[in-house]
This record gives structure tokens, C-alpha cells and sequence, in this order.
């Protein structure tokens, strides 16, 4: 499976989208802008996009870049060839000098599968944009990332079909003391997803974020391994939001959970989309009375097996 849809909202904001060389389009109330230009050139070579480079040139001088608060980025080009253009972005920081959330990669499946967007170094980014509170990173392609000191971002997320252990690793390693909200999509082997139990021990020691309140390890072929040590992990005390959607997550797993430590003082429990029976999942409800769980939109396992919601 793959993304279907483009983001209608971002950072809790309605997504608007821009179109280059025109101003912005009045709206009522802050909002999200989404610039894309997809453009499919075979002969491309890897590197950012020509295309994609003239044109956001053009849309910021068509535009009151600093005005904008939070912006989505879709295809930079065909984004299985064109890295995105984070180097682009890093030099329009003093212009963009408002911008508190980016989202590098709001791209579909029809437009380029997951596993195939180009994206790069995305430190650069922190370091360019110091007031970004938000920042949300779909495709592994080339991704890397470096420990990092950003005093002011409260949201990091990777989506993917598979994620490597060197960014989480780097993750943990970063210096983010305002960080609540942490999201790893860890996807499968067989497209980059190395990320084991052991390389999570150091965030489920809970040593490492200190404002940590939502942890969302989504998307994973290791699920149940993640709900049994999550079981007794000491990071769960102190959030308020689980997310275990999207994965393999069976009875197994969801039985070691509910086996360990107390979850009723979470606010939420997102289980959506794994592979709970009917009797787990209404388990899972009844014992955490208080808790909004989410146990919406379970998979049945065929003659394939389980399988993640995104791999490709």
C-alpha cells in the first residue's frame, strides 16, 4: 500500500495550495501552504531539479514569503530523480524568516512510490530555520540526518517505508529539549527499515527527550516485539500519546502490553489499522476505561501473511 492523498491539513492548520508567479490566494485565518511541480524528465541525472529550482524561485518573489508560517512541499520534479531542495530552502531562510513548520514530501504514490522520494541531509534545515517547531519528512531515499541542538522543535516525524537506524540513531543523539511529539514510521527490511528493539532501548529507557508526550513507532514489521517492550518500558510513564497504527500489531503483541505496566493514564492509544481480532480489540477498549483508544479499520491475515500499511 501506499499514500492516496495529499495533506489537507498541516501543524492543525487547513493546507491551501500556491501556484508559482501568483499571489497568495486570501484566506480566512492562518493557514498551510502546499506548493508542488511535478515534472517527469528521464534524462534527468540525480540532483535537485532545474524546474523545481526556477520555479520556487519564482513563487517567492511572487509571494510575502514572510508571511508564511507553516508550508508543505509536494514533488520537486520526479522526486525518484530530483533530491529535494533542502540547499534551496536553507537560502530563502532570512525570506522565509516566519516559517514554524515544513513538511518535506507531501507525495502520493501515483506521484512517486515512498521508497523512491530523494530526499538528503535535512540538518541543514534546523540549522537554517531556528523557530521551526514542526517538522515532518516523507521518503528515505539518501536521508540522512546528524545530531543536532534546535531549542524550539516540538514535532518531528519521518514517514516511511522503511526506515534507517542511523536517523534514529542521530535522533536520540540530537540535543531537542522542547521535542513532545517524536513519530518514526520504521517500515520494512526489504526497503530500508533496519531499525531493531535494541536500537529503540535508549528512547523507551526514557533518558533521552525530556519533553517527550507523544511517541508514535508506526508502520512496523516489529510491532509486536515493540508492544512487549514497550510493556515495561519507563519512557510510557510520562506520555499522553501512543501510536502503534499501521503495523503488524497482533494479539500477541497487544496481550504483553496490557500484561505490563499501567496505561490508564493516557490521554490516547492509536491501534488503528494492525491485525487485532475482534475479541483483542474489544479487550483492549474495556481495559482502559478513560483512554480514547483507536481500534478502527483492523486487517484480516490472508495467505501473505501481515503486512504494513506503507512499504513501497
Amino acid at each position: 500500500m501506499t499514500f492516496t492523498s495529499h495533506a489537507t491539513t498541516f501543524a492543525g492548520l487547513p493546507v491551501v495550495d500556491l501556484a508559482a508567479g501568483e499571489p497568495l490566494p486570501e484566506v480566512d485565518g492562518p493557514v498551510a501552504w502546499r506548493y508542488a511541480n511535478w515534472d517527469f524528465d528521464e534524462n534527468t541525472d540525480y540532483g535537485p531539479s532545474p524546474a523545481w529550482a526556477e520555479s520556487f524561485a519564482r513563487l517567492l518573489d511572487g509571494i510575502d514569503a514572510s508571511a508564511v508560517r507553516a508550508l508543505v512541499l509536494g514533488s520537486w520534479g520526479y522526486t525518484a530523480f530530483a533530491d529535494a531542495p533542502i540547499a534551496q530552502l536553507c537560502a530563502a531562510a532570512e525570506r522565509l524568516d516566519s516559517l514554524e513548520a515544513l513538511f518535506l514530501g507531501d507525495i502520493t504514490g501515483e506521484e512517486c512510490e515512498v521508497s523512491w522520494i530523494r530526499q538528503g541531509d535535512i540538518t541543514p534545515l534546523l540549522e537554517a530555520f531556528p523557530r521551526l517547531r514542526v517538522l515532518r519528512v516523507r521518503g528515505t531515499e539518501e536521508l540522512r540526518f546528524s545530531p543536532v541542538r534546535h531549542d524550539h522543535l516540538r514535532e518531528l516525524a519521518f514517514e516511511s517505508g522503511g526506515l534507517p537506524a542511523h536517523v534514529l540513531g542521530a535522533v536520540l543523539d540530537s540535543d531537542l529539549p522542547a521535542l513532545e511529539h517524536l513519530e518514526l514510521w520504521l517500515g520494512v527490511a526489504n526497503y530500508g527499515g533496519d531499525i531493531a528493539v535494541a536500537d529503540l532501548e535508549p528512547l523507551l529507557a526514557g533518558g533521552r527527550l525530556p519533553a517527550l508526550r507523544r511517541l508514535g513507532l508506526r508502520n512496523a514489521e516489529i510491532a509486536d516485539r515493540i508492544a512487549a517492550a514497550l510493556a515495561g518500558a519507563p519512557v510510557v510513564g510520562r506520555l499522553d500519546e501512543l501510536d502503534l497504527s499501521l503495523g503488524v500489531l497482533g494479539d500477541e503483541g497487544v496481550e504483553a502490553l496490557l500484561a505490563g505496566q499501567p496505561l490508564t493514564h493516557l490521554r490516547r492509544l492509536d491501534l488503528r489499522r494492525n491485525f487485532l481480532s475482534p475479541q483483542f480489540a474489544a479487550r483492549v477498549v474495556e481495559e482502559l476505561p478513560g483512554v480514547e483508544v483507536d481500534v478502527s479499520e483492523q486487517e484480516t491475515e490472508g495467505r501473505f501473511g501481515r503486512y504494513t500499511a506503507i512499504s513501497e
